[in-house]
């Protein structure tokens, strides 16, 4: 029997608590306070810069998600999983993407956004935190790194990292979401491939010799880096903008809503980068290589 790695399941319980905290202060800042809602009204009335060379590109990469392409994408995530012999993992997997479907869900209906006397034209439409289409993008991108072979893994996590990005900062584009939106569905998504890993280690306790493969050690730093960069960028943008504030969004320049917006869409891509990599970090020690058996 192997025997329980019990450092691999304190840290993914310990990335899941950061994961959690880092949703909660998404809510409490971006949702509850004036100075958040005001930051992410600016970011997302720079939408419409640019947006005519690109609305077809939005509209295509936003039609694609969808419950139909989510039941899809889940199905066929678990067949490779299965042909590969990987029960638990595509269980794992199924539990990611059902999960962190259902939490944003029950987050959109039981989160309430105050009036603060911000983006009074969008305030009939209540709470939109978290991003749904973020969520299953992002959530597919995950459980597919989790099952794919352990040679093309790294490959993966950069296609789906980008994947997750393009899909939530299609969001902004459309004007459907805010930035905080997207970056809690992202955080939601990374509690979620925690909680899936935490179960696919329990489930091959049963299982005999185990050989891991080799860890992603390049791709893990190329999108941790990236992320550290693009959130340091984002977070000048948010510096930028916060000196600002205290004119109407209608009266500020192109150039400071570009900045505005700019810093949102980094924050997006930067967040899903990081949360694509603290995944990649450990899946493999969560997915074996080779099991020989019992």
């Amino acid at each position: 029997m192997r025997r329980w790695p019990i450092g691999l399941g304190l840290w993914l319980l310990l990335v899941a608590a950061v994961e959690v905290g880092g949703v909660v202060a998404v809510w409490r800042f971006f949702v509850r306070s004036r100075h958040g809602q005001l930051l992410d009204t600016v970011a997302l009335a720079g939408n419409w810069i640019g947006q005519a060379r690109i609305d077809g590109v939005v509209d295509t990469v936003l039609d694609t998600v969808s419950v139909v392409s989510l039941v899809a994408a889940t199905a066929v995530i678990g067949f490779i999983a299965l042909i590969r012999r990987r029960v638990a993992v595509a269980a794992g997997a199924v539990l990611l993407i059902a999960g962190a479907s259902v939490t944003t869900q029950v987050l959109k209906r039981l989160i309430e956004r105050p009036q603060l006397g911000v983006d009074v034209e969008r305030a009939a439409a209540g709470n939109s935190l978290p991003s749904g289409h973020t969520t299953i993008a992002a959530a597919v991108a995950v459980a597919l790194l989790l099952v794919l072979p352990a040679r093309i893994r790294g490959a993966g996590a950069m296609l789906g990292a980008a994947a997750a990005a393009i899909v939530g900062v299609a969001t902004l584009s459309a004007g459907w979401h805010r930035p905080s939106d997207v970056v809690a569905a992202l955080l939601v998504v990374g509690v979620w491939a925690n909680i899936a890993s935490l179960f696919i280690l329990f489930a091959q306790r049963q299982h005999g010799q185990v050989d891991y493969g080799p860890p992603n050690r390049f791709s893990v730093t190329v999108l941790s880096l990236t992320g550290l960069v693009l959130l340091a960028g984002a977070a000048v943008a948010l510096k930028l903008t916060d000196q600002v504030l205290a004119t109407p969004t209608d009266e500020l320049s192109r150039n400071r809503l570009l900045v505005a917006y700019g810093g949102g869409a980094l924050g997006i891509a930067g967040t899903a980068g990081l949360v694509v990599a603290t995944v990649l970090a450990t899946a493999h020690r969560v997915v074996p290589q080779v099991v020989k058996g019992p």
